[in-house]
């Protein structure tokens, strides 16, 4: 297993070395089975985690329905408490990955992502990965990713 410097423990609560990763492969399974099966592994590792999809248009209802996810999975799995703090530490993470999905993207096209959400005690990351196009004979990969710290 790959280990950080300064890394003490699987579940390193002071910086977030390492979770933005496992957020994005999380959101890279591809099936059921093995989004499933990461998320075990995960969980054995110390760390809690949650998965969706959301699609849309960037130019339309994709931004809105991806803040909407991100909050409703990560307050529905338990991930994130229902007080302002923590919830606002997730919209910020979320933004961030969008932020880095949409840059660049022309007007109006069509975005299909998985969502993941990872978190350790103090750090939470959503990772996105998933498919833009205009037409569907020209699909692109994308990916965005937002780490940010939790409040105490």
């Amino acid at each position: 297993m790959e280990r950080h410097a300064g890394s003490s423990s699987r579940n390193e609560s002071v910086t977030p070395l390492g979770l933005g990763r496992k957020a994005l492969l999380l959101a890279m399974t591809e099936t059921d089975a093995e989004e499933e099966s990461y998320r075990r592994t995960l969980s054995l590792q110390g760390f809690r985690c949650v998965a969706t999809e959301v699609g849309g248009s960037s130019e339309g209802d994709f931004q809105q329905k991806m803040t909407r996810a991100v909050i409703g999975a990560a307050l529905n799995s338990g991930l994130v408490e229902k007080e302002p703090r923590s919830v606002h530490a997730l919209v910020h993470a979320s933004e961030e990955a969008k932020r880095g999905l949409i840059v660049n993207v022309a007007s109006s096209v069509n975005l299909a992502v998985k969502v993941a959400i990872v978190r350790n005690d103090k750090w939470v990351a959503v990772a996105l990965f998933g498919s833009s196009s205009l037409h569907s004979l020209s699909c692109h990969e994308r990916v965005g990713l937002g780490v940010m710290h939790l409040p105490d």
